[in-house]
Order: C-alpha cells, then sequence, then structure tokens
C-alpha cells in the first residue's frame, strides 16, 4: 500500500468521492458502472485495447453478481439464506469460499472482543430504516440474546457451520463487497491491468496509481450532502468507509438510528459519525471500519494501529477529525 501527501480540506467539490455515471472511453480509460449487490459497482480501468479492457470488467462485472447470487441475504436461494434457514437445526456444508469468509469473520470478532460480528444480523433485522421503526428495548434484549461469534460453530474437517443458538442469524454486509473488491482486484490483475479503481458502496480497491499522479478518494462530510472533509492520495490500497449518514432515521428525541450496530446491544453507537480505513485488502478495510465505529476514537484508534499498514480517519459524534499516527506523519492535519 502506497501514499503520497494527505490533505485536509474544509469544503470541496465531492466530484473526488465517486467517479461520473456514464460510461466512457478516453485515451485508454473506460468505465462501467451497475447496480449490484444493493449499492453501486463500479470500476474504470486503463487498456491500451479496448477489447481488452471490455472484457476484464465484463469478468469483474460477473464476479459481483457472483458473490452476490451467494451472499445475498435477500435471495432465499443464496447460500447465505440456506445458512441462516438450516444451520439452527444441523451442521451445513459450506463452499470453500464460504467457509473462508466465516473463518475470516471470527479471526476479526475475537480479535476486536466482539466489535465485529456478523452475527449482528438477529438484533439488525429488527430495523426497518425506510419506515422508521426500532425494536422495544425488551424485544432488542431478546434478539441480542442469540448474538454472538462464539454461537457461530465451524468444522474444519466437515466443512460446515452450525449455529449453537437458535435465533442466531449471520449477515456479511460489507464484509461480502469488501471480499468482492478483492477478487475484483485479483481478476484484474490477472489480465495484466495495472491501473485500476474498483468501488462497491463504502468499499475500495485502487490498483496502481491514475497513469503518473495517484487516485484521489475522497472523505464525505457527514452533516453535509456533498461535501469532503479530507483526500486521500491513494496507490495500491483498500478503502473502506462507514458512516452514520447511509441508512439511517433520527427519532423525536434526537438520537441517530442508524445501519451500524454494537453487536453487543444492538444498538447505534453514538460517538463517530464516519470511519474510513485503508489497509492492504479489502476484508481487513471493511472489518476494521466497522471495530473502530463500535468502539469509539481511542480505543478504535489504538486497535487499527495494533494492525501493520493500516491506517484510519474518523470523524467523531462533535465533527471532528481524527487520524492514526501514520497518516499524521504523511502530514495529515486535523481539523480544528
Amino acid at each position: 500500500m502506497s501514499m503520497s501527501s494527505l490533505s485536509s480540506v474544509g469544503r470541496r467539490a465531492a466530484g473526488a468521492v465517486r467517479m461520473p455515471a456514464a460510461a466512457w472511453v478516453q485515451g485508454g480509460w473506460m468505465r462501467r458502472e451497475e447496480a449490484i449487490m444493493g449499492t453501486s459497482i463500479s470500476v474504470e480501468l486503463w487498456s491500451e485495447d479496448p477489447s481488452a479492457g471490455n472484457a476484464a470488467m465484463d469478468l469483474v462485472i460477473g464476479e459481483m453478481h457472483r458473490i452476490d447470487r451467494g451472499m445475498s441475504p435477500h435471495k432465499p436461494d443464496s447460500e447465505l439464506s440456506r445458512i441462516n434457514r438450516e444451520a439452527s437445526v444441523r451442521p451445513v456444508p459450506l463452499s470453500e469460499e464460504m467457509f473462508a469468509l466465516l473463518a475470516r469473520s471470527l479471526e476479526f470478532s475475537r480479535r476486536s472482543e466482539g466489535a465485529f460480528d456478523i452475527t449482528f444480523a438477529g438484533a439488525g433485522r429488527l430495523y426497518d430504516y425506510r419506515e422508521r421503526i426500532r425494536p422495544t428495548d425488551a424485544a432488542l434484549a431478546q434478539a441480542c440474546a442469540a448474538v454472538g461469534h462464539q454461537y457461530l460453530e465451524l468444522d474444519a474437517a466437515a466443512r460446515s457451520v452450525r449455529f449453537a443458538r437458535d435465533g442466531l442469524r449471520i449477515d456479511l454486509g460489507g464484509f461480502a463487497k469488501g471480499h468482492a473488491v478483492d477478487n475484483a482486484a485479483a481478476i484484474l490483475a490477472r489480465r495484466g491491468i495495472r491501473h485500476a479503481f474498483i468501488s462497491a458502496g463504502g468499499d475500495s480497491r485502487v490498483i496502481g496509481d491514475r497513469r503518473g499522479r495517484p487516485w484521489t478518494i475522497g472523505v464525505r462530510d457527514p452533516r453535509r450532502p456533498g461535501e469532503i472533509i479530507a483526500l486521500l492520495p491513494l496507490e495500491d490500497a483498500a478503502v473502506s468507509t462507514s458512516g452514520d449518514y447511509e441508512r439511517y432515521f433520527d427519532t423525536p428525541d434526537g438520537a441517530r438510528c442508524h445501519h451500524i450496530l454494537d453487536p453487543r446491544t444492538g444498538k447505534s453507537p453514538d460517538s463517530v459519525r464516519s470511519v474510513t480505513i485503508i489497509a492492504p485488502d479489502g476484508l481487513t478495510s471493511e472489518a476494521l471500519s466497522k471495530c473502530l465505529f463500535v468502539m469509539g476514537v481511542e480505543r478504535g484508534l489504538r486497535f487499527v494501529e495494533s494492525h501493520a499498514g493500516v491506517d484510519a480517519v474518523v470523524v467523531d459524534a462533535a465533527g471532528a477529525l481524527h487520524y492514526s499516527s501514520g497518516l499524521l506523519a504523511a502530514g495529515a492535519q486535523p481539523r480544528q
């Protein structure tokens, strides 16, 4: 992972956050975008040969669809849905890919002492952000009794999973998107693509640079749509952003119910507005973005800095910026 100088800004156009929506070809740059996995999936790359570039983008989009078919909690025939239906009754045989993802998720759960936990879904399913519905304390307490990575039992010999608690459910969420951008980056590398940007909602991978200058990723202002508060010039890195502005509703008492939940309480953490993680791979960046969001600024930054090659930008509940020590050494300045 490589980073050039980092800039902190007050008001900038949002164009640095997301590339234009239309497909185009200009001097070897090619781009495609589709709605997959419940979000906008885009790939931009440089190719001297337009046919080779299009073929590479076809493979990336095809891979995103494949992962969505297997890991969507909303598709009844997905492998994930089958696990949720059957694993409380019997061990469920898994594909190699799914077993590896569940095993990796458990590693992050154990290391973070439960701040990251894909079994949060047992509580998460009680929220409806469009209808502004949140569960009662009694319903949430009952759901949280079936939340906990310790109830997710993997059998390596049989390559299976079993739920040790009735009512347990899993949702890979952004973890699947981090996996998807990692796979897409590997596909492009095998096709000889050396300059590319892949995005799946809040999860991105950059390959190489933008032919002589770094890719620039913007950290959006959590409370001012269309504005950004920091610019991250990157090469060969994964980036994940988790924010309380993605799926949420504000309650009459001023609290914000958003989709990032503390697995231990089933409620939305309120000490952070957004977290952006820069890491060598998408699974790490995605998992650590959730860990830091749940842990809070001080504990979360210490946890992030215990991982080699990982950095973070955090916007706390007051709107103040915080950077990991690696970014501060690169020249980042917290906003006053």
